[in-house]
């Protein structure tokens, strides 16, 4: 079976999973779309909209009203990747929300997951 290339795939596909994994840790919907809003400028009604309309992940990105600058300051690794080392730029804004989806999970405080 071919890999399916992640920007591609529908958003409302992939959202819920973060939102899923977020919850099973004892986070809220509402915490995911913090974050979300934090790294890309949509609002938490954008985000929702979005997640019923037929975009792709990667448009989601691609499109994001204002991506946040301080989003230079998230390191570490996801799936034994580095985020900061990861050269396609839109492969790294990905994982970007996969790391501070991550760190909600793992109970970190809001003010350091958004590292104001």
């Amino acid at each position: 079976m071919p890999r399916v290339d992640v920007t591609e795939m529908p958003f409302a596909k992939l959202y819920p999973l973060l939102v899923s994994k977020a919850e099973k840790k004892g986070r809220t919907r509402a915490e995911v779309d913090q974050v979300t809003a934090w790294l890309t400028g949509y609002t938490a009604e954008e985000i929702l909209r979005l997640e019923q309309s037929e975009v792709s992940y990667g448009d989601f990105f691609r499109n994001a009203p204002a991506m946040n600058p301080n989003r230079i300051r998230i390191t570490g690794k996801v799936c034994g990747v580095r985020v900061e080392e990861i050269e396609d730029p839109l492969m790294r804004e990905i994982r970007y929300l996969d790391k501070l989806v991550d760190e909600l999970a793992k109970g970190k405080a809001m003010e350091k997951i958004l590292r104001g």
